[in-house]
């Protein structure tokens, strides 16, 4: 075949892949199973295409169907879940640090990454008196509400910081969240020339937290770790002080990523 076949079958799986992941995202992303005519008003692709794209996803164990023609994510997504978490070298590389941090506060400890918008979890651990909350590892949370979200927008570029910026739709959580890129890009200023992020109840009530930013050399990752816990244990003095620990172990995890993926060519 002459290259511009090749790349006129490389773009067409390109293409399916990208329809496929579009599905997948749909039906993890909502609140319950959905149905096929669901999945069709919400995927704007021809019922034919759709339904061949849906079977496919099925028989790969990715998506399930129900009796009542409802489709949910599949076991199989679990099982790349948990080797991508057992295998991540900045996960496995902070562990250690975010166990000694839990160790000293006795809150919880959180470790975060920035994909695009949102901050995805990567670790937890819990509190010795752990309190409910939002995060779960593999969840996503907004970046502008979330203490790992704020330090991790800390690390961009100033032109890459004031387009992601631009891209947001703010969502008023509580009475604390930012609403305007105005006012975000501010605070994000001020934790760049500080170092650490605080939480102030912006994405849940009731819950606060002191981050900091966490990087590697090559900026693959770039995010964040925090120390979280309820307004009423947590005060503000107190996050002001844990400022530093959490600052220190950052850098240890850091440190880590040197050490053992070493110098980036």
């Amino acid at each position: 075949m002459n290259s511009n076949g090749e790349s006129t079958a490389q773009a067409r799986e390109t293409g399916t892949l990208g329809k496929l992941m579009v599905l997948l995202d749909l039906v993890t992303h909502a609140d319950a199973p959905l149905r096929f005519t669901d999945i069709l008003a919400l995927a704007g692709q021809p019922r034919g295409t759709l339904h061949r794209q849906l079977t496919h996803l099925v028989e790969e164990g990715l998506l399930e169907l129900d009796g009542d023609g409802r489709y949910a994510p599949g076991l199989r997504l679990l099982d790349f879940a948990a080797r991508s978490w057992a295998r991540n070298e900045f996960r496995l590389i902070a562990e250690p640090h975010l166990r000694d941090l839990q160790q000293a506060t006795g809150e919880t400890v959180h470790l975060g990454v920035l994909r695009g918008q949102s901050i995805i979890y990567l670790d937890k651990v819990e509190g010795r008196q752990p309190v409910r909350m939002y995060s779960q590892i593999g969840n996503a949370s907004p970046c502008y509400c979330t203490g790992v979200g704020k330090a991790a927008l800390s690390l961009l570029p100033a032109e890459s910081l004031v387009d992601l910026l631009a891209g947001l739709s703010f969502t008023s959580f509580t009475a604390s969240t930012h609403i305007s890129a105005e006012t975000l890009l501010a605070e994000i200023r001020e934790i760049a020339d500080q170092g650490y992020a605080f939480d102030r109840e912006e994405h849940e009530a009731g819950i606060r937290c002191v981050a900091a930013p966490v990087w590697s050399e090559d900026r693959t990752f770039m995010g964040g770790i925090s120390i979280t816990g309820p307004a009423y244990r947590l005060s503000m003095e107190l996050l002001h002080q844990w400022s530093v620990p959490v600052q220190l172990a950052a850098g240890r995890i850091m440190e880590g990523m040197r050490i053992r993926l070493g110098p980036r060519r």
